[in-house]
């Protein structure tokens, strides 16, 4: 169910996005706030990249390290056990 994000060169493409049920999210509207907010994530990805890599940071750890910030995120309204 969890699509990979395919990089074009106009930037990502961007995901169908689902419910937790599986159905297709179709207010065009939130649509379009989930898309802007994977622009902008995937765009200050970008600068701390090429920044860290221009400071002469190793590639691999940076991307690591980003990998690790997104998997510690934390779901504010996920229900309690």
């Amino acid at each position: 169910m969890n699509q990979p994000i395919k990089r074009n060169l106009q930037g990502p493409a961007f995901p169908t996005w689902r419910q937790p049920d599986g159905k297709v999210v179709s207010c065009t509207e939130k649509i379009k706030v989930l898309n802007e907010n994977l622009s902008e994530i995937r765009q200050l990805a970008q600068d701390a990249l090429e920044d860290a890599i221009l400071m002469g940071c190793d590639e691999e750890q940076v991307r690591k390290v980003l990998n690790d910030l997104v998997v510690s995120l934390e779901n504010p309204y996920r229900k309690r056990k």
